[in-house]
């Protein structure tokens, strides 16, 4: 597989996120390695698990330390699914928090809200 364009979320427990995330995604990781867990998402990207602490050591003290921001939405996962009530209620039982329940939205697309367990935020559309 040649190089993808990635976006990678700093966690506070790669363990967890990794759980999470392949039950939301349905798919075992890419690749799961002390420091980085992987998920492809199309041909292209990829979504990346990256420990708080790991990458702290990298950004520190040029920029803020990111498990200060844990529990904050630092960002918006928009996925594409079948069914956004059924992807919701799949994230809760996952761990997710919800946020709204899906319902169409004024830009065309019916959208459920949850947060992953560190705050970052999920939406699945159809």
């Amino acid at each position: 597989m040649g190089k993808q364009s990635m976006i990678i979320l700093y966690v506070s427990d790669q363990e967890r996120s990794r759980s999470f995330y392949q039950m939301i995604l349905k798919q075992d990781p890419l690749l799961d390695v002390p420091g980085m867990t992987e998920f492809t998402l199309t041909t292209d990207f990829k979504l990346g698990l990256m420990p708080e602490k790991g990458i702290a050591k990298i950004l520190c003290p040029h920029s803020p330390d990111p498990a200060l921001g844990n529990g904050i939405p630092r960002c918006e996962l928009y996925l594409k699914v079948n069914d956004p009530a059924e992807a919701l209620n799949k994230a809760i039982s996952a761990g997710a928090k919800e946020i709204s329940k899906a319902e169409l939205r004024n830009w065309g697309d019916t959208v459920s809200y949850c947060s992953d367990p560190d705050g970052h935020i999920l939406a699945f559309f159809k």
